[in-house]
């Protein structure tokens, strides 16, 4: 109650600088913390998508490198020649045939198995003695054959040759926030390994062909990988690329440098931090976050990897330097900061002259009053810039001030008139008229006052009626400036009391305020409408071929976004006119039916570089773009199941052409 009572008490300029600054001062930093919280959390959820989709590349390259080792091996035990060899005595044609396929196949070594497991032909080809057997053999006996990723024991590396199991030891490097291990090295082999039945045309079983690739120090590999996920140009601001091997939690094939080493010197033997370490192999989630990389923060992702029995026995990984990006966010989250302080001392300087505006005119009219109050009938409120109903005020408030004072000075006029008159009839009829004289004087002043009480009224009546419609225009508004209004009124009410006081001082008788099916034919009809604006201004000829029967499961004004948008940048593309043509229909695929919508212009095309980066955010050539719509365009048909594609024109014509491709679900099947 005491605020409200000292807000009350304060000015109306006071009072009208508090509520404009207060926004300004409180909500707009609050909003701008909030935008910069936000804006940090979606450039990290942006890093987060990015390293997911270069873990999905990599792992399929890394499926696909598995499942040729399989078919190589397939087709090695399938092979006529591996047959006719077996067949001769002691199979002495089996070692050459097996050493020119591995050559043939690139693979690291091949071993041949009898029946029942024994290794008959060993690393480079030659006989093997022993009987030992593979690790993942066991598995596989009683059927066709498997491929998957397996671990080989000191005992279990007969199947590799000497310069492959050269490669096999690797010494543990001391890597920070490591899991404690009293391990000194890594003597264990990792291997991508298949084994496939060898049969006769009857179906008898001759053997086993087991065959498969080294993966400890396999730099060629690792370096493939890296370079399909991360080739020249793909990462941004100078950040780097790297890929890796695990074999449980030691580095055996990587691009990672060591800190302060040589350049050609790689991390191998070091090990991932023990966070990653329980999350992947612990847990068997996937990590997709930064982690410091053995001298440096990465934005990484590391992925389990599972051989024939389950078990989780490494790693595979995929990362990029964040630091180029940390430096990009701090720049973007500067830009934010320095744009919203911007627009709060630019809204602020303007704010404050509206508000001057307002009370600036009101403090004028109370300052005015009081000196008429004091005696000066001259002071006047002035020229008042505002046409608004405070300006209005003003003006009705001089008017008022003039008629008082012209009628006054009237009055006085007329006084004197009067003095004269009474002074000579004074003379003549000093004794017997005396009375008649004062009649005649009260009777001139009763005239005259009802006379100014009637000028003076009209005045009043009108500045009330403003005043009245000033608080009915500002509504809750009118609470800003209630103490001012208020005196106003009071003043109002003073001189409608004076003017009472002078007409019962002449006549003293008288007073006692969702996802459904969408028809896409519809939807291209009001995007059209929607960019209809934009066309006006043109000379672009609009064709449509709308046969679509089909109506895809999405969120009708989503897709009406996606459209519009690309109606817009096909637009921009033909500034000098052209044509614009729009096509729906129904297509059946691999995939199932689906529904494609189609916008094609004959502007000057994407090119090769463009379309490479068409659909990366920031991504554009308009002078006034953000390089955001066709990212976010792209990401809103991926997230019902669809496809967003780009191509230059491919039947002669310049121009581009996007495709929308929309699955149809049958929700009564679900």
């Amino acid at each position: 109650m005491a605020g409200k009572a000292r807000f009350q008490n304060l000015s109306i300029r006071n009072k009208l600088l508090a509520l404009v600054l207060l926004p300004l001062l409180v909500v707009l930093p609050l909003l701008g913390l909030g935008l910069l919280i936000w804006g940090d959390g979606a450039l990290d959820r942006m890093l987060v998508a990015k390293i997911r989709s270069d873990l999905a590349v990599a792992n399929g390259y890394f499926e696909r490198v598995l499942g040729e080792v399989g078919a190589s091996t397939a087709s090695i035990a399938d092979s006529h020649a591996l047959h006719l060899a077996l067949a001769t005595p002691a199979g002495k044609d089996v070692p050459a045939l097996l050493q020119r396929f591995k050559t043939q196949e690139k693979l690291d070594f091949i071993n041949l198995r009898s029946p029942d497991g024994t290794l008959l032909f060993g690393p480079g080809g030659g006989a093997a003695r022993g009987d030992r057997r593979s690790p993942a053999f066991t598995t596989v006996a009683n059927g066709s054959g498997s491929t998957s990723v397996e671990v080989l024991g000191p005992t279990e590396q007969a199947v590799l040759d000497d310069s492959l199991r050269a490669r096999v030891p690797v010494p543990l490097v001391g890597t920070r926030n490591a899991a404690p291990t009293a391990r000194t090295q890594e003597d264990r082999a990792m291997v991508l390994l298949s084994t496939r039945a060898v049969r006769a045309p009857d179906g008898t079983l001759l053997g086993h062909v087991q065959a498969g690739v080294l993966l400890n120090r396999n730099l060629p590999f690792i370096d493939h990988i890296n370079g399909i996920v991360y080739p020249d140009g793909a990462l941004p601001f100078g950040s780097q690329g790297t890929a890796t091997l695990f074999l449980d939690d030691v580095r055996v094939s990587t691009n990672v440098r060591l800190f302060g080493a040589e350049q050609d010197e790689r991390a191998i033997g070091t090990r991932v931090s023990q966070a990653v370490r329980d999350t992947v192999l612990g847990a068997g989630r996937t990590w997709l976050d930064r982690a410091f990389v053995v001298n440096e923060w990465y934005v990484s992702a590391y992925e389990p990897l599972i051989d024939s029995t389950g078990r989780r026995v490494g790693m595979l990984y995929v990362g990029f330097t964040e630091a180029p990006f940390r430096w990009l966010k701090f720049a973007v989250l500067l830009t934010i900061g320095v744009l919203f302080f911007t627009v709060m001392a630019a809204a602020a300087a303007l704010s404050l002259r509206w508000a001057r505006a307002i009370f600036g005119p009101i403090e004028r009219m109370a300052q005015t009053m009081q000196q008429v109050e004091q005696g000066d009938l001259g002071a006047r409120v002035g020229v008042v810039e505002s046409r608004d109903e405070i300006g209005q005020l003003a003006g009705h408030l001089d008017s008022l001030l003039d008629t008082i004072h012209d009628k006054t000075q009237e009055l006085q006029d007329w006084n004197a008139e009067l003095d004269a008159k009474v002074a000579q009839r004074t003379r003549d009829l000093e004794a017997a008229q005396g009375q008649l004289v004062r009649s005649e004087k009260l009777a001139a002043v009763g005239q005259l006052t009802a006379s100014i009480a009637h000028e003076v009224n009209n005045p009043i009546a009108v500045i009330q009626g403003n005043l009245d419609l000033v608080r009915e225009l500002l509504g809750a508004d009118a609470a800003r400036v209630r103490g001012e209004l208020a005196l106003v009124d009071e003043q109002i009410e003073r001189m409608r009391l004076i003017v009472t006081q002078l007409l019962q001082f002449a006549r003293p008788g008288e007073y006692a305020g969702y996802v459904a099916p969408v028809d896409v034919n519809r939807l291209v009809d009001d995007s059209l409408v929607l960019a209809g604006h934009l066309l006006a201004r043109t000379h672009i000829e609009v064709r449509r071929t709308l046969r679509a029967t089909r109506q895809p499961q999405a969120s009708r004004s989503e897709l009406q976004q996606v459209l519009v948008n690309l109606l817009v940048n096909a637009i921009h593309a033909m500034p000098d006119g052209g044509v614009l043509t729009l096509a729906t229909c129904d297509r059946d695929g691999a995939q199932g039916p689906t529904v494609e919508v189609s916008v094609t212009d004959t502007g000057p095309g994407l090119g090769p570089d463009l379309l490479r980066e068409l659909f990366k955010p920031f991504v554009t050539r308009k002078k006034d773009g953000t390089g955001l719509g066709l990212w976010i365009s792209r990401n809103i048909v991926d997230r019902y199941g669809g496809d967003l594609q780009a191509a230059d024109r491919n039947d002669g014509s310049a121009g581009a052409a996007f495709t929308i491709t929309l699955p149809i679900v049958d929700v009564h099947a679900a």
